[in-house]
């Protein structure tokens, strides 16, 4: 698991690498999870739900934020993004899908909010610090405003920016209601959540949960639920998800706690709980507090329960990653990527890893790696970054200058990725000049030279000559 500060991956394209999970501290920054497991667990989850809608799932991102905020939104096209705090909150899959209904809803319903036009090809950190800056400049009046990261007051108006009204909200509850019973999963899931947030109306607006600030939650549209699940045939009233996602569920909240609060997560899953969603918490929790071969030792344990488990492998390769232990995190992400062959997180953690061995042997592979992982996920900022870092490895070792131009390519394809036009154009036009004019690679940096906000005439004189 790894946590990105929005902030630091706006700010910083040439810093040495990390991927040592660290949490914003600050309340003005925001963070997002990445994680192969959780991803995993909430797209397998929602599939049918987003079959039903009529939507392909791989199109459909999900993205995690850490926060403990209640709350979950569309944006920017397929996005949908999902806090912390809603998913620990969740009691089961079926509250948890029950959720994503009805935010499938909006997009089935085109009720998306949007910002630019570029938030439909953004990476989720450039469309939430779309939202963020849009939200800031309309709490100042003043579109320089939306520069700046929303706070204190002008939360008031990110929470009016992402907010629906009551009609919408009861129209995406109709349409998720539907895409479950298509999907036969029981509706009782959904109302079950509506009523943990019963009530919240009536509280003071600074009480409320986030939730319900932003998803308006009338009696009316939690008597519509209930109407529908009473009238609900028996077979599908009564119906459960199988029980691999109760696991998976369970693992995902052991899995969060143990990486947010690891001391709770020692208190809560004690040494005594046989459970694997418990000992996956402590193995988690223990690595949080700086015991790394206590967790080792405990993930060693989990590995021989699910030798096929590949998060498990991960685990153990990040713990052995951070501890200094490259070579064995190299063998563990392999081993995790040959369990599951589609996942770009751990191709990318595979790459990292082959690059830190500060092997040059390992440097095609690791290069190798992280082309697959952007064929999963192209708009995955850190993979354009590793790939920079070993091209330069590369560049360095074979002394061809055209991997100058490669590494400043990457680095536009993250710019662009984090929705940065003015870099990832300037950044293009550098590649251009050191890439074999009409390869691939020069041609993608003319595109996105292209597609990139224009420089002034004077600025654009300077540059026509040696680019076209």
């Amino acid at each position: 698991m790894r946590w990105i500060s929005f902030l630091l991956i706006l700010l910083l394209i040439l810093n040495p690498l990390a991927l040592t999970p660290a949490r914003a501290q600050s309340a003005n920054n925001i963070s997002f999870i990445r994680d192969a497991e959780i991803e995993n667990y909430l797209h397998a989850l929602a599939a049918p739900v987003y079959r039903a809608a009529g939507l392909d799932p791989s199109a459909i991102t999900i993205v995690v934020v850490d926060s403990s905020v209640v709350n979950a939104f569309v944006a920017g096209g397929m996005n949908e993004f999902f806090y912390t705090g809603l998913l620990q909150l969740t009691d089961t899959p079926e509250q948890l899908i029950g959720v994503m209904a009805h935010e499938t809803g909006h997009i089935a319903g085109g009720h998306l909010i949007r910002g630019r036009e570029e938030m439909e090809n953004a990476s989720a950190e450039a469309i939430l610090g779309m939202i963020l800056g849009a939200a800031a400049g309309l709490a100042a009046g003043s579109s320089d405003a939306a520069q700046g990261i929303i706070s204190g007051s002008q939360q008031v108006a990110e929470r009016s920016f992402l907010s629906f009204s009551r009609t919408v909200e009861a129209s995406a509850d109709a349409a998720g209601m539907s895409f479950l019973d298509r999907s036969g999963i029981s509706t009782k899931g959904m109302l079950e959540f509506f009523k943990k947030m019963e009530g919240q109306e009536y509280l003071p607006s600074d009480r409320q949960s986030e939730y319900v600030r932003t998803h308006p939650l009338t009696q009316d549209r939690i008597d519509a639920v209930q109407l529908h699940y009473d009238n609900s045939p028996p077979a599908l009233k009564d119906a459960k998800l199988p029980a691999i996602y109760t696991e998976m569920h369970e693992r995902m909240k052991a899995k969060l706690l143990g990486y947010l609060q690891p001391d709770t997560a020692l208190l809560r899953y004690t040494d005594k709980d046989p459970r694997a969603s418990a000992r996956y918490a402590r193995a988690i929790a223990l690595y949080r507090t700086g015991q790394p071969a206590h967790a080792i030792t405990l993930t060693d344990d989990l590995i021989k329960q699910e030798p096929n488990n590949p998060f498990f492998y991960e685990l153990k390769a990040q713990i052995q990653f951070e501890s200094g232990n490259i070579k064995d995190a190299v063998s563990g992400y392999k081993k995790a990527n040959d369990l599951l062959q589609d996942s770009s997180l751990l191709r990318q953690s595979y790459g990292h890893a082959l690059i830190e061995s500060k092997d040059p042997a390992n440097l095609d592979l690791a290069i190798k790696q992280l082309l697959l992982a952007n064929q999963f996920e192209p708009r995955e900022p850190l993979t354009w970054r590793l790939l920079a870092s070993a091209w330069g490895l590369k560049g360095e070792a074979t002394k061809d200058p055209e991997y100058e131009g490669m590494v400043t390519y990457a680095l536009a394809e993250e710019a662009v990725a984090k929705g940065n036009d003015k870099s990832a154009g300037q950044l293009a036009r550098r590649a251009m000049k050191g890439l074999k004019k009409g390869s691939p690679y020069w041609l993608r940096a003319q595109d996105i030279k292209l597609s990139t906000a224009p420089e002034s005439d004077e600025e654009s004189g300077k540059h026509k000559k040696s680019d076209d």
